[in-house]
């Protein structure tokens, strides 16, 4: 009998220290969603995922300073340079244009240009985008344009712009290498992407108040939850060295569903936070992108509208996804908004 009464008192015991724990996990706003949970001696502690756009803003994004590495044939009426700089320890290469000419007193206003997806192995710096570099290049915007980790001379793992934060620091650190160097405004800072380099663009916009103005082509705009059911690749693309497998497949594994974690898909969603958006944004998309679906064009602008930010899109009837056909047009619309929100 006295055995049984010990056991029912353990038992109290036991079942009433886990309510106290759960207890002060509530009342600390602590779910399992999107959070890994640690306990030591000190109480609860808890660590972002680091896919979370809070994650990403609780960042150290230093940069560094800009290094020339190569001088290039000079363009039009601006200097080419191979320059470097560093993100999280690793050495990222870059195209870098600079105006030609007398600098205004506080320097040129910045470009940073986020390129959408080369396959890392194939990519070299002087090659790709050249026509759009050089449309904001000759018309008076320093213009820089970073390789990320593991495409052609850069250091470090391609890990993916998806499934890791990884490019997104790269961007990061470029805007706060940009504010070191003597040529740049470090108040007159703006985005352009393009695909996967608009994806890169909207997350850095709302994680940096240091980027004016975002200039968006094709972008890969989507919510996690779109993108999960609503985007798939025509033609699979090979698995990164450092990516782990599907970011689907992981994260679902992880996390569940978006139906069954509407939290966690929300967190690491830069569309979940664009009440907090950095500048004005400008939306460019074909019709008839086999890519990118314009939808997800479409459906940004609403999103921002209904934010109360500024917002405009253009979409051309027909045209792919890379605005082959309106090329000129969307590049013209492109540097006047720059010129209107950064110049």
């Amino acid at each position: 009998m006295v055995t049984f009464f010990l056991i029912l008192l353990f038992a109290s015991l036991f079942l009433n220290l886990l309510n106290k724990k759960q207890e002060k996990r509530n009342n600390a706003g602590i779910t399992d969603n999107n959070i890994s949970q640690q306990e030591d001696e000190g109480g609860m502690q808890t660590e972002l995922h680091p896919l979370t756009i809070e994650s990403l803003r609780r960042g150290e994004y230093p940069g560094s300073e800009i290094v020339i590495e190569q001088t290039l044939d000079p363009g039009v009426n601006y200097n080419r340079y191979i320059a470097s700089y560093k993100s999280e320890g690793l050495k990222i290469y870059a195209l870098l244009t600079v105006p030609q000419g007398e600098k205004p007193s506080s320097g040129w206003p910045v470009i940073i240009f986020n390129h959408g997806y080369i396959p890392p192995a194939e990519y070299r710096t002087t090659e790709k985008y050249i026509a759009y570099t050089d449309g904001f290049s000759r018309n008076g915007y320093l213009v820089f344009r970073s390789d990320y980790r593991g495409h052609g001379n850069s250091e470090g793992d391609p890990e993916g712009a998806y499934g890791s934060n990884a490019y997104a620091i790269d961007v990061l650190n470029a805007v706060a290498s940009m504010k070191k160097y003597k040529e740049a405004d470090p108040n007159r800072i703006g985005m352009w992407g393009h695909s996967l380099g608009g994806f890169l663009t909207l997350r850095s916009m709302v994680v940096s108040r240091d980027v004016k103005v975002g200039v968006i082509w094709a972008g890969v705009v989507a919510s996690y939850p779109d993108l999960f059911s609503r985007w798939r690749r025509r033609t699979p693309r090979p698995t990164m060295p450092g990516s782990r497998g599907s970011w689907r497949q992981r994260l679902t594994e992880q996390y569940g569903s978006p139906e069954e974690n509407q939290e966690f898909w929300a967190s690491i969603s830069a569309n979940s936070y664009l009440k907090d958006i950095s500048g004005p944004i400008q939306l460019h998309h074909g019709t008839a992108d086999s890519s990118v679906p314009v939808e997800f064009s479409e459906k940004l602008e609403e999103q921002l509208k209904e934010a109360g930010k500024t917002v405009v899109l253009f979409t051309y009837p027909g045209d792919d996804h890379n605005i082959s056909a309106n090329f000129n047009t969307a590049m013209q619309r492109s540097v006047e908004f720059f010129d209107k929100y950064l110049k």
